[in-house]
């Protein structure tokens, strides 16, 4: 068995495809009218269409539930953010903040209250502690990993 995708519904595909792209980037590889496969491994499928595969009325069809998120990595937490910052229809979860260990990140909403969280690549955490003047075992002091991580992810 291999894991293919997440998919998840939406009131609007045409809507939720451009969300999507100008959002997070993601581009279209297949697309089937009800139901569309974005790269990344996201499919979006039309909320009538879904419910009809689930056997499920409307009412049963529940958006905004926080129960779980779509998780991405960013490498230009600034830019993405700056970015996020232009686009005045972005409903936040919580804005920009940084996790215990460095990580910076930031949760918003889709136009379906999907959830989505863009965390800070992990390496470039590493290399934004390394720049500010921490040593190695500093960097992994600071963010509770083995000294030997943060050296891979120099490498």
């Amino acid at each position: 068995m291999k894991y293919t995708c997440t998919l998840i519904a939406v009131r609007n595909i045409e809507k939720a495809k451009q969300f999507y792209h100008d959002v997070l980037g993601l581009e279209i590889l297949a697309d089937f009218g009800a139901n569309v496969t974005l790269t990344g491994g996201i499919a979006l499928q039309t909320a009538d269409t879904w419910k009809g595969f689930i056997h499920k009325q409307d009412e049963e069809i529940v958006f905004g539930n926080n129960a779980c998120e779509l998780y991405f990595e960013e490498e230009d937490m600034d830019g993405f953010i700056a970015k996020l910052n232009f686009m005045k229809s972005i409903e936040y979860v919580h804005p920009l903040f940084e996790h215990s260990w460095g990580q910076r990140v930031v949760r918003f909403y889709d136009l379906d209250k999907h959830i989505i969280e863009v965390g800070e690549n992990i390496i470039m955490v590493v290399r934004r502690f390394i720049n500010t003047g921490l040593s190695i075992e500093e960097t992994a002091t600071r963010m509770d990993v083995p000294v030997d991580y943060v050296r891979s992810c120099l490498t």
